[in-house]
């Protein structure tokens, strides 16, 4: 097993048994491409296991937290249909480590998407658009990572919910947004924070997928990015996002 297989299975074994680990790279010689290299390995263990792919997240996806990394370009991560949630159900607080949430919206495309792409082409690639939530959850200890631990990490995705699909000819460029915890409103914003309009996280993951030989597929989810900060959750709570013209997403994090 190469030095790489073997951070893929670490990483792996740590998500499925909701285990923190130590960082993998505290004397950072990782590459961004070998970080990626180990998240394609660790996802594809769990294709291996029945998982299907379903689409792709979106990572620092504000020009202030790319300059903050030292990035000249966002990160990303790839989704499999275990990663759904069911909208408004319950899921098991069990299968995280140190979970947050954050407010996304989602694209769900009818056609494929590849390479470089304009704005208006990655739009006539839209089949739906919808409010989301992700649970992002590092698998690193204390929730400390640096760049290429966390894109191996799959960019710290571990679970999403989705609220009902729109068609995507309205303005979705600045449509404000409250994310609740048990009702309470804890995060206000607007999808403009994702590089000024959501279409550009689209065009990016058309771009970055396609570079690494999986262009995004009819059928696929993109996660946009977070639209405002991500705030921790407990056992127990409910978190909700209601989004301006495109409704509500939800769940429950059972004890």
């Amino acid at each position: 097993m190469s030095k790489l297989e073997n951070y893929a299975q670490v990483l792996d074994e740590a998500a499925l048994g909701s285990q923190a680990i130590a960082p993998i790279d505290s004397e950072n010689t990782l590459s961004l491409d070998d970080a990626y290299r180990i998240q394609s390995l660790s996802i594809g263990r769990r294709l291996a296991r029945g998982e299907r792919r379903v689409g792709v997240k979106m990572g620092f996806t504000s020009r202030a937290k790319m300059a903050q990394m030292g990035l000249s370009d966002m990160i990303w991560g790839r989704l499999t249909d275990a990663m759904l949630l069911e909208e408004g159900g319950e899921v098991d607080s069990g299968r995280f480590v140190h979970p947050r949430v954050e407010p996304e919206i989602a694209f769900l495309l009818k056609q494929p998407l590849a390479g470089n792409v304009s704005a208006p082409e990655a739009l006539a690639a839209v089949e739906a658009i919808a409010p989301a939530l992700e649970i992002i959850d590092s698998r690193y200890r204390d929730f400390k990572f640096n760049l290429p631990e966390v894109i191996a990490d799959n960019a710290s995705s571990s679970a999403f919910a989705l609220g009902a699909w729109h068609t995507p000819q309205c303005d979705f460029g600045n449509l404000g947004l409250v994310m609740r915890i048990d009702g309470r409103p804890v995060q206000v914003g607007s999808t403009a924070a994702l590089l000024g309009h959501p279409l550009r996280s689209l065009v990016a993951a058309a771009r970055l997928s396609a570079a690494v030989g999986e262009p995004l597929q009819a059928g696929w989810i993109v996660l946009a990015g977070g639209a405002t900060p991500a705030e921790w959750l407990k056992p127990g709570q409910h978190v909700s996002v209601q989004m301006q013209q495109l409704g509500s997403a939800g769940f429950q994090l059972r004890a």
